[in-house]
């Protein structure tokens, strides 16, 4: 028998899917993107609430590197970077936000078009290159939103991912890292450290156990100094990593202080792409380049968690390919403490986090 809650969850993800999707992809997707992030930066707190009563408030708290979490389903990087819709994240059924990938110095990114949907597989290509306002901007921003370390002021815990500048070398990527994590960590529960991203020439470099231990390093040693209340430092995983790579980067992790690890990024492999019968759309989108995200990753990161879990005790949280609430309860069952969604919430929209929400998840506690 389907119950009150699963009918309203269907009925959530109709409304989405059959009706405010088809009009939301008459337009390209990075214009649509900007446009739906300025809307929920400037929704007033009567709408929020309506919103939150729509999709329902998260569930199944958790406390991870000594964060609590009120939910286990958050937003990945790379949606919202700026933290333009810091606000609204909680409304929609988010346990936390992770906002950024912003870097030390304002870059505009890569040349446009540079965000490509692929329908057919529930996926996209992008290849935005960091394009953001600054560390330092998006900290004034979160501060005239009252929001501090660990006050709970937008409902949520709030991470920020940093990444490095593009014209800086990578010679300078640990200061460049650090003047970002300066900026950021008055308004951070935590700071993911994105190694990972494919579009930014070199970055993928300084996942290299010499070149991660070094800023891993640096970057810890930093947040301890903030004695009153250090930041936990999470790092982010590619998932075209090989075993060997994964295993060095679990190493570096451990030996530094890292407080978890972010699994996966976006993916530069195209195994999909002579496969019938996708279309020639489909091809050609594929062929872009760029990090690859979506349903095309799901199995990779299911496999790159099962992995990770097994060689360390570090909290897991999983990203990529979360397109339903069974992915999600696939990952927490391998071993995933907190899961993230961004591809999979654009395409379904707030019925996956509320679906995601109502999970029964496996309880590993971690207080690191």
């Amino acid at each position: 028998m389907t119950t009150w809650d699963e009918a309203s969850t269907r009925l959530l993800l109709q409304g989405y899917t059959r009706l405010l999707r088809p009009l939301l992809y008459m337009v390209d997707a990075e214009t649509i993107h900007k446009a739906t992030i300025d809307v929920l930066g400037h929704l007033p707190g009567p709408a929020l609430a309506g919103v939150r009563a729509i999709v329902g408030a998260t569930r199944q708290p958790i406390t991870v590197a000594g964060i609590d979490f009120p939910g286990r389903v958050g937003l990945a990087a790379g949606q919202d970077k700026d933290g333009i819709a810091a606000r609204a994240w909680a409304s929609l059924g988010f346990g936390f936000a992770e906002l950024g990938t912003v870097t030390a110095l304002a870059q505009p990114g890569n040349p446009a078009p540079r965000l490509f949907r692929v329908p057919e597989l529930s996926a996209f290509v992008n290849r935005m290159g960091f394009n953001n306002a600054g560390a330092a901007a998006l900290a004034t921003r979160l501060e005239s939103m009252g929001a501090e370390r660990g006050n709970g002021r937008l409902g949520l815990p709030i991470g920020i991912s940093i990444g490095k500048t593009r014209v800086v070398p990578l010679e300078g990527a640990i200061a460049d890292y650090l003047a970002s994590f300066d900026a950021v960590a008055p308004v951070a529960d935590y700071v993911a450290v994105n190694v990972s991203s494919p579009n930014t020439p070199g970055l993928r470099d300084l996942q290299a156990a010499d070149e991660l231990a070094r800023l891993t390093d640096a970057l810890t040693r930093r947040a301890a100094q903030i004695a009153a209340n250090p930041v936990p430092v999470f790092v982010k995983v590619a998932p075209d990593l090989d075993d060997d790579a994964l295993q060095d980067v679990i190493q570096v992790c451990e030996d530094t202080g890292i407080a978890g690890l972010i699994a996966v990024n976006t993916t530069t492999a195209r195994p999909w792409i002579t496969y019938p019968p996708y279309s020639d759309d489909t091809a050609r989108t594929l062929a872009e380049t760029g990090g690859l995200s979506g349903s095309p990753l799901t199995a990779r990161a299911l496999e790159v968690v099962r992995g990770l879990r097994s060689a360390t005790s570090l909290p897991l949280i999983a990203s990529g390919g979360v397109m339903t609430p069974a992915d999600a309860q696939a990952l927490f069952d391998a071993g995933a403490v907190l899961v993230q969604v961004l591809s999979g919430f654009i395409y379904t929209g707030p019925a996956l986090t509320r679906g995601i929400n109502r999970l029964t998840v496996p309880d590993r506690r971690h207080h690191v």
